[in-house]
């Protein structure tokens, strides 16, 4: 891949996780400013997860028809357009100029213009970068895409204070983030080579299944060969959410101070965190060329260790130390299932398996305000379950066979022999 164009491709990632990391960290000082319920605030996630899930896989065929770059283009035209709209939105709450219930509504559907739309450039950048790495090279290409998105999470939650302007208060950061995207989307439209289409298998790739003439292709969520990486992306993607987005209510309650006063301790602590992500997928997985398989069980093994701390804690470092040993467990697992998930399949079905990645991805913020009703009941209750969903994955990571054997290593034949019949054993053939 040229440089210039992996340096837009981690632009977009970067812009797009500024952004959201940035609006999860002031969203529990705007919700209490407004007198939204903390399950309300949360909830704020909960259309657009939904329409992330339900679009990402259309988004994916689509960047298969019109090409990466036109569908990285409306994920961030759909992005920059949610943003104005929930700071409007946000700047109405604070001024109190409709009731916390009307304000809930309208924050929930512009949120959710960013889950019908915005899925739309994370499959586009998956595929891109699938089709111009070979698969000896796959995992630390993804480790580095994933890599951008924890750049974003370190400055997003760190430029979100600086972005509180006088006159609109804590809707700053999200109109800034709106004008951040904006600029990408021109660069992108201005810059980057569209991903040239190929037509025939490389030579490093595997033959994909065939189909029978005439039958759509078998949806991802159905395909055995990449049904055990939903399942761990999808609970890893949960845990995570959840527990970036119940931090900073831990944070406010702990140090018992206003939500505006807590929001550079919040910022300081998702930096914190966002740091060991990206030591994590920059560092760790480079220097030891760690593979899919490694990364999948290290990541939930010091996930699960970062929760129990956090749960445990009985102050703020503490706090910090344990939500910085979980991102870097996180920042381990994600590029294990995102690649691994890529390995997995051959040429023609990278678009398709990283719309599935996107939608697991999206589809778990749904469950947050049931995290945040096990934090009003326990505070510690949420990490606790996150330490027990991590530690069931560990064992999940050794006992099933397409993670167990998620190496990008050429297979010999016997492990193709092994795989197919743990494929068919499977999907009861």
């Amino acid at each position: 891949m040229p440089k210039r164009a992996f340096a837009i491709i981690f632009g977009v990632s970067v812009a797009t996780a500024l952004g959201n990391t940035g609006l999860i960290s002031v969203l529990p000082a705007i919700g209490r400013s407004i007198g939204m319920p903390d399950e309300m605030v949360v909830a704020v996630f909960s259309l657009s997860a939904i329409l992330w899930a339900s679009a990402s896989p259309f988004w994916a065929r689509a960047s298969d028809r019109y090409g990466r770059k036109p569908l990285m283009m409306v994920g961030l035209s759909g992005f920059m357009v949610s943003m104005t709209l929930c700071g409007f939105v946000v700047s109405a709450g604070l001024r109190h100029l409709a009731a916390p219930l009307s304000i809930f509504i309208a924050f929930l559907l512009a949120r959710a213009l960013f889950g019908l739309f915005g899925s739309a450039s994370n499959p586009a950048t998956q595929a891109y970068v699938a089709d111009h790495t070979p698969r000896e090279q796959r995992t630390q290409s993804m480790a580095s895409l994933a890599g951008a998105f924890g750049l974003g999470t370190v400055v997003g939650p760190f430029l979100a204070p600086i972005f509180i302007y006088p006159v609109v208060g804590l809707a700053g950061p999200l109109f800034t983030f709106a004008v951040i995207a904006a600029a990408m989307l021109f660069i992108v439209w201005r810059y980057l080579p569209e991903s040239a289409r190929l037509d025939e298998r490389p030579a490093d790739e595997p033959e994909d299944e065939v189909e029978i003439a005439g039958t759509p292709a078998r949806p991802m969520w159905r395909d055995s060969r990449v049904i055990p990486f939903l399942i761990y992306g999808f609970i890893v993607a949960t845990c995570q959410t959840a527990q970036q987005q119940t931090l900073g209510f831990l944070i406010i309650d702990k140090l018992g101070v206003s939500p505006l006063d807590a929001q550079r301790p919040i910022a300081i602590a998702m930096m914190f965190g966002a740091v060991a992500g990206l030591l994590a997928q920059w560092g760790v997985i480079r220097m030891f060329e760690m593979t899919p398989r490694q990364l999948l069980r290290w990541g939930v093994a010091c996930a699960a260790l970062g929760n129990l701390m956090v749960a445990m804690a009985h102050d703020y470092s503490t706090v910090v130390a344990g939500y910085a040993m979980s991102s870097l467990g996180f920042g381990f697992a994600r590029p294990g299932f995102t690649a691994g998930s890529s390995l997995a399949v051959g040429w023609k079905d990278q678009a398709r398996v990283a719309g599935a990645i996107a939608a697991v991805n999206g589809i778990n913020a749904v469950f947050a305000p049931a995290f945040m009703a096990l934090y009003r009941h326990m505070h510690a209750a949420p990490f606790l379950l996150n330490m027990a969903l991590m530690s069931g994955l560990l064992v999940y990571a050794f006992l099933s066979g397409p993670l167990r054997n998620a190496d990008p290593a050429p297979a010999t034949r016997d492990d193709a022999t092994l795989a197919t019949l743990e494929r068919d054993r499977e999907g009861g053939v």
